[in-house]
């Protein structure tokens, strides 16, 4: 590139040099910014210098002075700051969903926000246990596609399927292709869903991205926008055990004194905890009465019970003489 080609872009390699290599900690002088544009064909003189970093106040960057023997710069506030940056890196390096290359690749680009000096403590090394080993590249794809389709409020069309005992897929309704109006995406339990109505039962489902697969955005516009309306987001993603479905049902359970935190992430700071006796209180909760709901049940043992309705509480007795006649 010619060198008076290379002039022009002397604003842009000065504020680029200032985002990667400064910080309070690493402030650059102008000597070192000098030396820095020389290395692209860039000549400068100090008035010149001071100049632009005065332009560049002038369109936002936050350019700091320290005065000392050597006066530098360097930029400031930052649309992240470090502790923001920290929180989102680990939030990625924690995530079993996430694998460890797509972790890496992600805390890289995380990094390019700040210096390079404090993008480098955010390579924190956490172990995470039980960490998915391989993730297929469609759920990313397929998280993309749905926020197309809720963004443009169109609906989508896709094959949905599940795993068979030979780890094969085996696709529902004999590989014919769901309608469906995506509304939103759900994180729940290190996976994604997506809150979709349903074309041919018309009501609102949800359905695991990680299986739905020829995901296509049509031209009919989204359906069932008021059922969507109605709902009440917050009580729905409490009342679902693990997405599974079943049926929607007000139920009344008794826990021990020291599960009240339990409860309480289960269903809320809002659901009353009433005291039943000294070391024990109720709730009464509507959630979606399936094989997940009986699982987080069964994990307290004698310390949680369910007191009504009947009907529900005769099926987790039934489950329960089911598991103990597995293990005579």
């Amino acid at each position: 590139m010619a060198r008076s080609a290379n002039q022009k872009l002397k604003l842009l390699y000065l504020m680029g040099v200032l985002l990667e290599q400064s910080d309070e900690d690493h402030p650059l002088t102008i000597a070192q910014l000098i030396a820095y544009l020389a290395e692209k064909g860039i000549s400068a003189e100090r008035k010149s210098i001071y100049d632009d970093l005065e332009a560049l106040r002038v369109f936002g960057l936050d350019i700091v002075q320290v005065k000392s023997h050597n006066t530098g710069y360097y930029v400031g506030c930052r649309r992240f700051d470090q502790a923001e940056l920290k929180l989102l890196a680990d939030s990625v390096q924690s995530s079993k969903f996430i694998t460890n290359k797509k972790a890496a690749s992600l805390i890289k680009k995380i990094g390019d926000l700040t210096s390079t000096h404090q993008g480098s403590i955010l390579q924190r090394h956490i172990y995470v246990r039980n960490r998915i080993k391989s993730m297929s590249q469609s759920v990313y794809s397929n998280v993309d596609c749905i926020s197309e389709a809720i963004n443009a409020d169109r609906s989508i069309r896709f094959r949905y399927f599940e795993y068979a005992v030979d780890k094969e897929r085996k696709f529902r309704r004999n590989g014919e292709r769901y309608l469906a109006s995506p509304f939103m995406l759900i994180w729940d339990d290190e996976k994604y869903y997506v809150l979709a109505w349903d074309e041919e039962a018309a009501m609102l489902k949800h359905y695991s991205v990680d299986k739905m697969t020829c995901i296509e955005i049509t031209d009919q516009p989204s359906t069932g926008k008021d059922a969507f309306a109605q709902l009440d987001m917050s009580a729905y993603c409490r009342m679902e055990f693990g997405m599974f479905a079943g049926n929607e049902q007000q139920v009344v359970l008794r826990f021990a004194n020291y599960l009240a935190g339990d409860v309480l992430d289960r269903f809320g700071k809002e659901i009353s905890l009433e005291p039943c006796d000294e070391e024990n209180f109720t709730v009464s909760a509507l959630v979606e009465v399936n094989p997940q709901f009986f699982s987080w049940l069964f994990a307290f043992g004698m310390d949680a019970e369910i007191l009504s309705p009947a009907h529900v509480r005769r099926e987790m007795r039934r489950r329960a003489l089911d598991i103990a006649d597995l293990c005579r």
